[in-house]
C-alpha cells in the first residue's frame, strides 16, 4: 500500500503487509511508522505483521567526490520543462505560469495526492527552495529519501532510520538501470552485511517469508477476499 493520509494509514493498518512511503527526515519517518503501526490493534493485527519500506534513491561512489560527480551528471540531464511538469503533477497544480527562480507559491490543498503535496511544500519551506531547486531536488527520487555518498555514508543513513524504528527495510530506487543497481549490490550490500544488517542467504521460499510480514485474517495462499 502507498498513501500517507489518515484514511490511507487506516487502510494499510487493516489490509497491508508492506507500506511504500516517502519521508524526508528521520523524525518524520519514525512518527509515520509509529502512527501507522499504532492503528493496527484496532483491526486485530500485530505491528510486526506489517513492514514499512520507504523509497531510497542512493547514488553511491567509492569516494564522496565520485558519488557527487555521478549525481551532478544526472542533475544536468533534467530538462526544465520536464522538471516543472513533474513537480506540477506532484503538487496537483499547474506551475508553468510561475517564475521557476521564485519561491514555491501558496497553493490550496489538492484532493488528490495530499500527503505528497504536503511533503513537497514542507521540503521547500524547510530548506528555502525555489521552484527550480525543488524540481531538481525531487526529479530523481520523486520525493523519496535521496542519499549521495560512499557505501558507509549511505548505510549510516539506512541504519539510523532502521534502528530508530522509522523503517523495517527499504525499497531501493536506483538512479540508473542496470548501473545504479549494480553499484548498490557491489558497494552498499557488503557494508550492510558487514554490520549485520542484511542476510547472507534467503531463509524462506516466498517473498512474504523472507520479509517476515503476515497477511490480515482472511488473506493468504488460496484466498483473495476477506472471509
Amino acid at each position: 500500500q502507498a498513501g500517507s493520509s489518515g484514511p490511507g494509514k487506516d487502510l494499510a493498518a487493516r489490509t497491508a503487509e508492506i507500506v511504500f512511503t516517502a519521508n524526508q527526515t528521520l523524525d518524520e519517518a519514525v512518527e509515520f511508522s509509529r502512527d501507522l503501526k499504532g492503528r493496527m490493534a484496532r483491526f486485530g493485527r500485530s505491528p510486526d505483521d506489517l513492514k514499512v519500506m520507504p523509497g531510497l534513491f542512493p547514488v553511491v561512489g567509492r569516494t564522496e567526490s565520485e558519488a557527487r560527480d555521478k549525481f551532478e551528471e544526472l542533475q544536468a540531464l533534467i530538462d526544465p520543462v520536464v522538471g516543472l511538469a513533474l513537480l506540477s503533477r506532484m503538487v496537483g497544480h499547474d506551475l508553468s505560469g510561475f517564475d521557476p527562480n521564485g519561491p514555491v507559491p501558496e497553493l490550496p490543498t489538492t484532493e488528490g495526492l495530499k500527503s505528497r503535496q504536503q511533503l513537497m511544500f514542507d521540503l521547500a519551506r524547510r530548506e528555502g527552495l525555489s521552484l527550480r531547486q525543488l524540481y531538481l531536488r525531487i526529479a530523481g527520487a520523486r520525493g523519496h529519501s535521496q542519499i549521495v555518498g560512499t557505501p558507509a555514508q549511505i548505510v549510516d543513513e539506512m541504519e539510523a532510520r532502521f534502528r530508530a524504528g522509522g523503517a523495517d527495510g527499504f525499497n531501493i530506487m536506483p538512479p540508473t538501470l542496470p548501473g545504479g543497481l549494480d553499484d548498490f549490490i557491489a558497494l552498499v550490500l557488503p557494508e550492510l552485511r558487514r554490520r549485520g544488517l542484511f542476510r547472507n542467504q534467503y531463509e524462506g521460499r516466498t517473498l512474504r517469508a523472507n520479509l517476515g510480514s503476515r497477511p490480515p485474517s482472511g488473506y493468504g495462499p488460496g484466498r483473495t477476499t476477506l472471509g
